[in-house]
């Protein structure tokens, strides 16, 4: 769980004053343990899901900043762990950039009932909410504050029909902003798996979202090094585009696996445009597949 000053502004929006006894809901200004703001409030401020949501393990997929792949992870991950038989979703929390619903080739508007909204569920048998499939238009930004945003992700937990899930994996948007705390404070997540890529700024990435992990008292299953090398098609060999990374070294100092490196594959990319992530082999996210098959 974050400090004081971390859960503040999550706090104050339900109530939490300076002091006891302003405004906290259900401690009479008593004080108790773990209050933001001093004066008796629950520190644990998860929201339950829909009454007919049954998911055992939510997974985020972070980055200390954008543009490394992180909804590329959080596809492959749902496509590897429903091919090893289990029941994978994906919460596309990335409500100004959202491209999960384009990998997927899904298309359609959200729909709901009367008890909620239903995910939308590709041929392969992988369910996902997305701000897109509640848009007009596809392409129409999302201008909202992030309160708006921040509220609509819990939303997309509370309000979703997601029925039974074995792995649902939460698609974040980069950084450490309202949403990513919103996510790590509201949902129970079981873990994290950090994306990022071999440039100089990789320190900088892994170290803020573990750092933010370690703030919210969430465990890092490990980092995933997209965009890693090129394989040429003509001699076999790997070509490190941005070079090598020191991800060994950084990784071995934090006592963190790397699960993972993934090539730079035309293929993938050209599945991606075609909406077919769900029909490409990335045989290097086994070891992915293998540790979440763990926390079963």
């Amino acid at each position: 769980m974050a400090d004081n000053e971390n859960v503040r502004p999550e706090a104050e929006e339900a109530g939490c004053g300076e002091g006891c006894g302003e405004g906290c809901e259900g401690c009479g200004g008593e004080g108790c343990e773990g209050c933001s703001g001093g004066c008796g409030a629950s520190a644990d401020m998860r929201v339950k899901p829909h009454e007919q949501s049954n998911i055992k393990k939510v997974i985020g997929v972070v980055s200390g900043k954008g543009g490394v792949g992180k909804s590329l992870v959080s596809s492959l991950c749902a496509v590897m762990m429903n091919r090893r038989g289990y029941k994978a979703a994906i919460l596309d929390a990335d409500m100004t950039g959202p491209s999960i619903p384009l990998s997927f080739g899904v298309h359609e508007r959200a729909r709901a009932n009367s008890l909620g909204f239903l995910p939308s569920v590709t041929p392969s048998g992988i369910s996902m909410i997305s701000i897109n499939m509640f848009l007009d238009d596809e392409t129409d930004p999302v201008v909202w504050r992030g309160s708006i945003i921040s509220n609509t992700v819990k939303q997309f937990w509370t309000d979703v029909i997601w029925g039974d899930i074995d792995f649902m994996f939460v698609d974040m948007p980069p950084g450490t902003g309202d949403v990513p705390i919103t996510i790590f404070q509201s949902l129970p997540l079981d873990g994290i798996i950090i994306v990022t890529s071999p440039q100089d700024l990789v320190s900088m990435i892994v170290t803020k979202a573990v750092n933010m992990a370690g703030l919210m008292g969430i465990p890092v299953l490990g980092i995933v090094e997209n965009m890693s090398y090129f394989v040429c098609d003509k001699c076999g060999e790997k070509h490190y585009i941005y070079g090598k990374s020191n991800l060994d070294e950084l990784a071995a100092e934090r006592g963190i696996d790397v699960l993972a490196r993934l090539p730079m594959r035309a293929d993938i990319a050209a599945a991606v445009d075609r909406g077919k992530i769900d029909g490409v082999d990335v045989p290097e996210m086994s070891a992915v597949a293998d540790r979440l098959e763990q926390l079963l």
